[in-house]
């Protein structure tokens, strides 16, 4: 995968991510989140944290070769099939607890986690590997 976004885009992204977890409980603290707008707030943390992760994938690392594009691909891959094995484990587990009217809204969002997850244990792996290379 070709990244697509500056260079500035990458601490950016995972600055995103930092105020996406301390802003609800911030707002709760001081009050503002109701039962009656709780899913807006909800959903508007999903839509940052969302924004955060495409901008950790996309954005240009600062040191970007064919290596890094091609462990970009293999995070992706690694990511599909872990998102489908946490999906998949999820529902059995609902299954299995009885509730079967709940519905998962955020497995897009669980795929861009582990999927920015898989993307920096592989980038440091690679940067390891390269020390012991040497």
């Amino acid at each position: 995968m070709k990244p697509l976004l500056p260079v500035f885009c990458r601490p950016l992204g995972y600055t995103v991510l930092l105020i996406s977890m301390i802003i609800p409980f911030a707002l709760f603290f001081m009050g503002k989140i109701t039962d009656n707008n709780l899913l807006f707030y909800k959903e508007c943390v999903k839509l940052l944290m969302m924004m955060g992760s495409l901008m950790i994938l996309f954005a240009f690392s600062k040191n970007e070769t064919k290596a890094t594009e091609e462990i970009r691909c293999n995070a992706t891959r690694n990511a599909m099939f872990l998102t489908v094995l946490f999906v998949f484990g999820t529902m059995l587990f609902k299954l299995a607890s009885g509730d079967v009217m709940t519905v998962d809204t955020s497995s897009f969002l669980t795929f861009l986690i582990i999927n920015v997850l898989c993307l920096e244990f592989g980038t440091k792996k690679a940067k390891i590997d390269n020390i012991f290379k040497k």
